[in-house]
């Protein structure tokens, strides 16, 4: 990014964009136009169309600076929504750091399957496990004023940051504990459990992508062993944590884990079980009714 901080004074929107997706694209990203667009949104506060509403608009020198330190952070294959500090999530904007898992789109399928499950339900008790930046919590809490969720985590960090944007969002009917569930329980009996565990097996976390194996926290991403171990966990669990004719609603991963995770529930003696479709029509959700 040499070019911007040299002798040309009036860098304008346009001319960002036009030299972004050429240095994206010659260090070989996929979807260069993208990369700067993103980080242009962010830097100004824009949407996308507005970037181009506004192509003739002068970028600052200091907002200039702070572009070249996220474009070398984004070069070594930082995330862009670490980058950044923030990502979007079931149209509403949450906070990241480095130890919160990014929400993907796929996950928004779990907030309306559960939003369906809890539809005839006066005042759902709710179990979020695992709750990372607290998207999901969140997401649910603004929906469904009336429900009272419990939301944990091991991670402090995690916590704090699920805290932050239940703050941002002025969430009242959220409390964070920490808790780790493969050891220990919640007290109280719920209308639904929802989660988006660890699910990559060790083995798998080798051979994934620079951008989330170097950056996104392992914790968030594998159990260490075969990706199923806390699926058993819930499994076992789920039982005497919900309510009878509740729900578990549970994020699955791709390909056979998703029969792996269904063949796991079924052999424990789960007869109401689905798998449904993600948006992108991909088996990703667990649904059991207890």
């Amino acid at each position: 990014m040499q070019a911007i901080v040299d002798k040309k004074e009036n860098w304008r929107i346009i001319d960002l964009i036009n030299w972004g997706e050429d240095y994206f694209n010659k260090n070989d990203f996929e979807s260069p136009k993208q990369e700067i667009e993103w980080l242009l949104c962010d830097l100004l506060n824009y949407k996308r169309v507005d970037l181009y509403i506004n192509f003739d608009e002068i970028v600052l020198p200091i907002k200039l600076k702070l572009l070249k330190k996220w474009i070398k952070k984004r070069l070594k294959r930082m995330p862009l929504q670490y980058i950044t500090g923030n990502t979007e999530f079931y149209g509403k904007k949450f906070f990241l750091n480095k130890d919160v898992l990014i929400p993907r789109p796929e996950t928004e399928r779990l907030i309306d399957i559960s939003l369906e499950c809890i539809k005839q339900i006066n005042n759902p008790k709710i179990l979020e496990v695992g709750t990372g930046s607290g998207c999901i919590a969140i997401s649910l809490a603004l929906e469904r004023e009336d429900a009272q969720i419990v939301s944990i985590d091991i991670s402090e960090s995690a916590l704090e940051k699920a805290k932050e944007n239940a703050e941002y969002h002025k969430t009242t009917n959220v409390s964070l504990s920490k808790i780790d569930i493969l050891n220990d329980l919640p007290g109280g009996k719920y209308d639904m459990l929802i989660s988006n565990p660890p699910y990559i097996s060790y083995d798998e976390m080798q051979n994934i992508m620079v951008d989330v194996k170097d950056f996104e926290p392992e914790l968030a991403l594998t159990d260490f062993k075969d990706g199923l171990q806390f699926y058993a966990r819930l499994s076992d669990i789920g039982p005497l944590l919900i309510k009878k004719h509740g729900w578990m609603i549970l994020e699955v991963g791709v390909n056979d884990h998703s029969k792996k995770v269904l063949n796991l529930f079924k052999s424990k003696g789960f007869k109401d079980i689905d798998l449904l479709s993600d948006y992108n029509n991909n088996k990703r959700v667990l649904r059991v009714k207890i």
